[in-house]
């Protein structure tokens, strides 16, 4: 089987805004996560910022909806055309291009804010991702992210139990061997010449599979995903960094 596998982005380019679909949970997790966010950003209107792998633009209208002037890139070229035609729908003017994180279509010190976010455990090479993000900040520009840690853990949660048992990941989407452990992204963002790197546990659904399970479950019935930022790091994990 495929692994690591971004032709599943094509396939649910056209049903990323429908609610019933698994790939809306993904919408759900803007709210927790812009909350850690706004730790660091005061007030977002008239910043400009850049979204690295929008897919089919949940954070990128998130951010619109803020007063933000926003860009947004994805190597979909199906998900890009999705994103613009929902922001068209919604009254949002977003500047989308097909691109992949490693070459970035915009000039030097672009950008206010760069946020990437369940991205960087797909890209080729994660050192060349960080410079292109680097390379179009502004001076003192904010790097948010968040991505997942190559633990035993994650391997056990986000590989068996979410793909191969409950399919409530497509089968093949994670390489688990392309996770990233904390240490490795901090230096990498050193060595790019990131500083004041802040990095948190963005613990889903609880702790333990049997609550895993039970909050997963419950998501549904709900539409509320349970996180709570904390210590946790050993499956999810989510930081900043200033340029």
């Amino acid at each position: 089987m495929k692994k690591n596998n971004l032709e599943f982005y094509d396939l649910y380019a056209e049903r990323w805004w429908n609610p019933k679909e698994k790939v809306y949970t993904l919408y759900h997790i803007n709210k927790p996560r812009f909350e850690f966010f706004d730790r660091y950003v005061s007030n977002w209107q008239g910043l400009k910022a850049l979204d690295v792998g929008c897919g089919g633009g949940f954070s990128c209208e998130f951010m619109a909806a803020r007063g933000v002037l926003v860009s947004g890139i994805d190597q979909s070229a199906k998900c890009i055309q999705a994103a613009q035609k929902h922001a068209e729908s919604s009254g949002f003017k977003i500047d989308y291009r097909q691109a992949v994180a490693e070459n970035i279509p915009y000039g030097d010190a672009t950008f206010d804010v760069v946020v990437c976010v369940d991205v960087l455990e797909h890209v080729e090479n994660v050192e060349q991702v960080i410079s292109e993000v680097y390379r179009v900040l502004k001076p003192d520009g904010l790097f948010l992210f968040d991505t997942i840690n190559r633990t035993f853990k994650s391997k056990l949660v986000m590989i068996w139990l979410l793909e191969n048992i409950l399919r409530q990941i497509e089968r093949g989407v994670h390489d688990w061997n392309k996770f990233i452990q904390p240490e490795e992204l901090t230096e990498w963002l050193q060595a790019a010449g990131f500083k004041n790197i802040d990095i948190k546990g963005f613990d889903i659904f609880g702790d333990g599979l049997k609550l895993k399970l039970f909050n997963y479950i419950n998501y549904w019935k709900t539409g509320v995903v349970p996180i709570k930022i904390n210590e946790d790091d050993s499956i999810n994990y989510i930081g900043k960094a200033v340029k």
